[in-house]
């Protein structure tokens, strides 16, 4: 099936000239002595708190980064980022955890970490798994290394790293993942400029460090049209993409040939309130218009697909995920975030979670699209049952078309006619599910050592912070 697109090539060359313009003309905000004596050695130009990047740089940088990579699991499983399928994972971050049962919200803890991850991990559609919950029973100062270290026991799916901030989070991050494996194989880090194109010192070193240890790498700007990029789509996907490519120049200049994934987060924001939509269809426009850019520049790309404003299990939920993730799909995205999100990011749910699993296989089944051939088209079926006493219900060709998943069959969704009585059954659905898997699934442990060692390596890290 064809990818979806919404901009013409000359849409994305317009966009990829105007990204150019901002980095050689207005430039970076970026201070730190370290990364600018990189780029200045590579070709940029220092302009007081600024650096520019000349268009053959930023060329040359794209250039270099390989058009797909692998992340592995600790039990075998991987995933591939530009090799051609959708892959899906989960939010990371929220700091609260909703409970649809009791309709209440409260903050989140290393065992809601750990529960999501194991839940996770017996997804079907879930793909690779990112430390979901910002926990708030952890000192501040190793949350972010609490998430992974949390995360890595409970599932052998591929893990991705939470987004960091600073080199000290990123050598310890590292740290840890050794106890697994290769880091350069089995960590990703996201890291985010701040918009408008600003790159305080500790997220450039932060950048420099990851580039160094060859961890795979996400710039992940999270710019708000309207607020903290120019409220015109066009506009803000041109910052965005500034923002990334930026990112992109620095890590290539450390470590040429870097794996590099194209993370878009772009928000829009509500004129009403201020505050950034993410449930809006303009999300998903944009998401769909990131993913094409990315690809133009043969980049591996994630964006959010599964998001939504709404802070409840609700119908606005549910219309405001569906399109948000159809969208970027079609265009051909080649990962999808959000599993399990509410509340513009700021809450996450297990029942949600799940729900979400359905979703995605939904979509799945989508972007197949439909296939025409001879057997498809029925021809000589159509006329035999039209010929005899049969019907096509019984027809061998009708069993063997939906073992071949022609049809999707959702577990949760209630479709049978006249069942009014029970309006949430969806949801019960999915919070018995829930319940159910995180009482029978249980992941394969981890070596005895090897939790020993993660939990020596967590309290090494916040007697070193």
């Amino acid at each position: 099936m064809a990818p979806l697109t919404f901009l013409s090539p000359n849409d994305l060359k317009a966009i990829h000239s105007a990204t150019l313009l901002i980095l050689s003309e207005t430039g970076i905000r970026l201070t730190s002595p370290e990364a600018r004596d990189l780029l200045d050695g590579a070709g940029a130009t220092i302009l007081d708190g600024r650096v520019l990047l000349p268009p053959e740089l930023v060329d040359h940088s794209l250039a270099l980064c390989p058009p797909s990579f692998t992340l592995k699991g600790r039990g075998g499983e991987q995933v591939v980022l530009g090799g051609g399928d959708l892959n899906w994972h989960n939010l990371g971050g929220a700091p609260d955890i909703y409970h649809p049962e009791k309709n209440q919200r409260i903050p989140a803890t290393i065992t809601d970490v750990q529960d999501a991850a194991r839940l996770l991990d017996a997804l079907p559609n879930c793909t690779d798994i990112t430390p979901f919950f910002t926990p708030q029973d952890v000192p501040g100062e190793i949350i972010s290394l609490a998430m992974y270290r949390h995360t890595l026991s409970h599932t052998s799916k591929p893990v991705h790293g939470p987004g960091v901030q600073t080199p000290f989070e990123v050598r310890w991050m590292a740290r840890l993942a050794e106890v697994i494996g290769p880091p350069a194989e089995i960590l990703t880090l996201g890291i985010s400029p701040i918009s408008p194109l600003y790159f305080p010192d500790e997220l450039a070193e932060a950048m420099i460090e990851t580039a160094r240890l060859n961890i795979p790498f996400g710039p992940l700007p999270c710019p708000t049209a309207g607020a903290t990029a120019p409220l015109s789509l066009a506009g803000a996907l041109a910052q965005q993409n500034a923002e990334v490519l930026a990112a992109i120049v620095l890590a290539q200049v450390v470590h040429p040939g870097l794996p590099v994934f194209y993370c878009g987060r772009l928000a829009v924001m509500d004129p009403l309130s201020g505050g950034a939509v993410w449930g809006g269809m303009e999300l998903g426009l944009v998401s769909a218009a990131t993913v094409q850019i990315a690809h133009s520049y043969q980049l591996p790309v994630n964006v959010y697909g599964l998001t939504t404003n709404a802070h409840d299990l609700s119908l606005q939920n549910g219309l405001e995920r569906a399109v948000n993730a159809v969208l970027p799909a079609l265009a051909g995205a080649d990962e999808l975030s959000g599993i399990g999100e509410l509340s513009a990011g700021v809450a996450g749910c297990l029942a949600q979670m799940v729900i979400d699993d359905e979703i995605a296989g939904g979509v799945r089944r989508l972007i197949k699209g439909l296939a025409v051939n001879e057997a498809s088209l029925s021809v000589d079926l159509i006329h035999k049952v039209l010929d005899g006493p049969g019907n096509f219900l019984a027809e061998r060709e009708t069993i063997q078309t939906l073992r071949g998943g022609e049809i999707f069959i959702p577990e949760l969704a209630e479709r049978r006619a006249g069942r009014i009585e029970d309006r949430q059954v969806m949801v019960k659905n999915a919070q018995q599910k829930a319940d159910r898997l995180l009482k029978d699934h249980q992941p394969e442990p981890l070596d005895r050592a090897q939790d020993k060692e993660l939990d020596a390596l967590l309290g090494g890290a916040q007697k070193d912070y």
